[in-house]
């Protein structure tokens, strides 16, 4: 039995690529009704973390952030208090290294077992079993679960032992926060300057300086259709400020990132967290 926590934008098209695939699944949200889709599939539903990890010998996580992972992982009914010494709990949620370290660190007192595996890659990605997973722990570990790995993802890069996954995660994230905003920022000024914002668009993909990424940005900026997210502000802020701790911590400077995160964080104050992050566009447009 496989146990997936986490039945968001994410979670649910990754659990239900496992689920696709034959495999048992038992899930859990803290949203309830979140999991009905999947159960009316096939996949179990818990009422608890400690309930599925209680039933499942192999667990993902998939959470929003830092203080979701610590409430799913802690106290009586969490998954620590549920899996059985020798299952193995992978954690695909995007936080620190340093939380990973201690989550790897608890787990191990409970003989579990434990990787990192946080992804690049969004909603479509997820749906297409194209994520790119970046993982920490032990190979023996990462090379059981590989087969899953390859059910959700095109891609397994394991970047040495635990935390190395989450650490690779927010150096991914941080260039990638930095490349919209540079790309938003340079249809704008085109535009500012009398051009055609589609034959900027096409003019920067034929040259070398768009990366792939801004591919799937291009309809969203075309269209200014931000509210319907693949990825949100709220969720490409959290990253970034994650990586700026993590990088306070080990002395050392992100001018240009946190310059970048302070501009998502004023499409935070303008109500647009919950809209898609290419949404910095339409700031810098007006600004």
């Amino acid at each position: 039995m496989i146990g997936f926590i986490g039945i968001g934008l994410m979670g649910s098209r990754m659990a239900g690529r496992l689920l696709d695939a034959g495999n048992d699944l038992v899930i859990y949200n803290r949203t309830q009704s979140k999991m009905q889709p999947l159960i009316e599939k096939g996949a179990k539903g818990a009422s608890s973390p400690k309930e599925v990890g209680s039933q499942a010998d192999i667990v993902f996580t998939m959470l929003a952030d830092p203080k979701a992972v610590d409430a799913v992982a802690y106290g009586e009914q969490g998954l620590l208090a549920g899996m059985k010494p020798g299952s193995l709990w992978i954690d695909s949620s995007t936080i620190s290294p340093t939380q990973s370290v201690q989550l790897a660190k608890r787990a191990d007192e409970k003989k579990i077992r434990f990787l990192d595996a946080p992804v690049a890659g969004s909603t479509g990605p997820a749906e297409k079993g194209e994520l790119l997973f970046f993982v920490g722990g032990d190979a023996a570990d990462l090379e059981e679960v590989h087969p899953l790995l390859n059910v959700m993802g095109k891609a397994v890069h394991h970047k040495g032992a635990n935390g190395a996954g989450t650490a690779m995660k927010l150096v991914n994230n941080l260039m990638l926060g930095q490349s919209v905003a540079a790309f938003a920022e340079a249809v704008a000024f085109g535009e500012r300057l009398g051009l055609d914002k589609e034959g900027v668009i096409q003019s920067l993909f034929a040259g070398p300086t768009a990366a792939p990424i801004l591919h799937f940005k291009e309809n969203k900026m075309l269209k200014e259709d931000f509210e319907n997210a693949d990825f949100k502000v709220n969720s490409i802020y959290k990253d970034m400020e994650l990586a700026s701790e993590e990088a306070y911590g080990h002395g050392f400077a992100l001018p240009l990132s946190n310059l970048v995160k302070a501009f998502y964080g004023l499409c935070q104050q303008q109500g647009k967290g919950d809209y898609d992050f290419a949404t910095i566009y339409d700031l810098l447009k007006k600004h």
